[in-house]
């Protein structure tokens, strides 16, 4: 009787993890739009960091985002469970949010090499130490910030999937994900942030014949790609704020919904184009909004305060 049990039991945990890993991969197929554009805006955020502190950088957003899924988990389990709407309001305000850190460092890259009154530029890096560890915070608390909303629509699409499965699978497919994830997506923000590194030590390569050979000249090419890469995920990383950030918004309000489903299918060919376009769009118009009406709640608050 009691080795019958065993075997019921040992079938019933068999079936659960079954369960549970068929679940995790259809979350990660539906969040893989989600992690490149993860990808792209953490490694945009540590883009401009001294190589010596790439890493540790990377280390503690990376932690941070550990730490937000741990939030994010029960959260989302708790808030689906009591007030299932809320959801995607929360989703949009961080949506919003996205939108305006975009336009803001659209603003900065625009403006960063303009000239003050004495015709020198302005300063873009920090000098002394204390300047360096105050950049280097501020980089690491708005990465963090970042991976916060990124993160709560990984936790969503994977809750939406698992909706009908017990309470056990939700939570650890929940866990796997976000673990995944994290790992997944800092670890290749490590790699791309030491890739000139990895590029110098294949080109010093003392490797012999033509495996050298070819090492030495795949070392050049990434020291060559390296900076290209690197500007280019300056731009794809703000880009992607709008597009997740729009995307948000558009899916929170109906009548815009039906909107861009229209434009959607008449694309037929293009519909991913057309989709990514049009998130693009808003998000930046949601941006732009977003960064106004800071601006002018800031000036009325200077104003009362003075």
């Amino acid at each position: 009787m009691a080795g019958s049990s065993l075997f019921a039991l040992l079938d019933d945990i068999a079936t659960l993890l079954d369960d549970i890993s068929l679940m995790s991969k259809v979350a990660a197929k539906k969040s893989a739009s989600v992690l490149s554009d993860d990808l792209a805006v953490n490694a945009e955020q540590v883009i401009g960091m001294k190589a010596d502190r790439e890493l540790p950088v990377v280390w503690a957003v990376f932690k941070g985002s550990m730490r937000n899924k741990a939030i994010l988990v029960p959260c989302a389990l708790i808030l689906n469970a009591v007030l299932p709407g809320a959801v995607h309001w929360l989703l949009m305000a961080g949506g919003a949010y996205l939108c305006y850190e975009g336009f803001e460092a659209i603003k900065e890259k625009l403006t960063r090499d303009r000239k003050d009154g004495r015709g020198t530029k302005k300063p873009t890096k920090p000098k002394t130490p204390e300047e360096i560890a105050a950049f280097e915070k501020r980089k690491v608390s708005g990465a963090i910030r970042t991976d916060f909303i990124l993160s709560a629509e990984i936790i969503v699409i994977t809750l939406n999937i698992v909706a009908d499965a017990s309470l056990l699978q939700q939570i650890l497919t929940l866990i796997i994900i976000a673990i995944v994830m994290t790992i997944g997506v800092y670890g290749l923000v490590a790699g791309i942030v030491r890739m000139d590194d990895a590029g110098l030590a294949l080109e010093k390569s003392n490797a012999q014949g033509a495996w050298g050979t070819i090492v030495r000249r795949l070392g050049g090419v990434l020291l060559s790609a390296a900076p290209i890469l690197m500007k280019s995920l300056s731009w794809i990383g703000t880009i992607a704020m709008f597009l997740v950030g729009g995307a948000f918004v558009t899916d929170g309000i109906e009548p815009l919904t039906h909107f861009v489903d229209g434009l959607v299918e008449s694309a037929r060919d293009w519909e991913l184009a057309v989709t990514w376009g049009v998130h693009c769009v808003i998000g930046a118009l949601v941006g732009m909004t977003a960064v106004a009406l800071v601006k002018i709640f800031s000036t009325i608050s200077d104003q009362a305060i003075h």
